[in-house]
């Protein structure tokens, strides 16, 4: 006697695994402390402007880009803009090299929100010891289909981080 589909239990478990990883996914911006470093991950086009409007309102914390650049965007000269690494895994270990230089036990991560989880994993999987204080971007004024394709993706991209794939984009 057959009493569940095997396809339609690992259907079950996918659903509820994307639930639960948007239900943890942080959706406000953590208190920025004066003394903190702030990290952006470049790849989406609400990340800088964003972080920028952060960065003005705490003048005093240093600000790191990190990712492809800022290609255009004119940034306040105490911001650093590092361009080399082009995947979230390559993010964090620029951003482990800045954290073990400077001395940080405390980070605030902004990226968009559909990427916050994977990012933040990453991350701790270098600075197991680090605090991740986060500032997600929301994603306004995007169509549903289209945050439901993105939320999926960063899912997909999550799940095979946690088996071992580090280096995707």
């Amino acid at each position: 006697m057959k009493f569940f589909n095997p396809s339609l239990l690992v259907l079950s478990f996918f659903v509820l695994g994307g639930a639960i990883f948007k239900s943890t996914t942080p959706t406000r911006c953590s208190t920025i402390l004066s003394y903190d470093s702030i990290f952006v991950l470049t790849g989406d086009s609400r990340r800088i402007p964003f972080a920028v409007r952060q960065l003005r309102k705490h003048p005093s914390v240093n600000m790191y880009i990190i990712g492809a650049g800022t290609s255009g965007i004119n940034m306040p000269t105490k911001v650093i803009v590092e361009s080399n690494s082009k995947s979230t895994y390559q993010n964090a270990m620029v951003i482990k090299r800045i954290a073990d230089q400077q001395g940080l036990d405390r980070i605030v991560l902004i990226t968009t929100v559909d990427h916050f989880n994977r990012a933040r994993y990453l991350i701790k999987n270098e600075l197991p010891n680090i605090e991740i204080a986060p500032c997600p971007v929301p994603l306004t004024g995007m169509p549903v289909s289209k945050r439901l394709e993105r939320w999926s993706t960063e899912y997909i991209k999550y799940i095979g981080t946690l088996i071992g794939i580090k280096d995707s984009k």
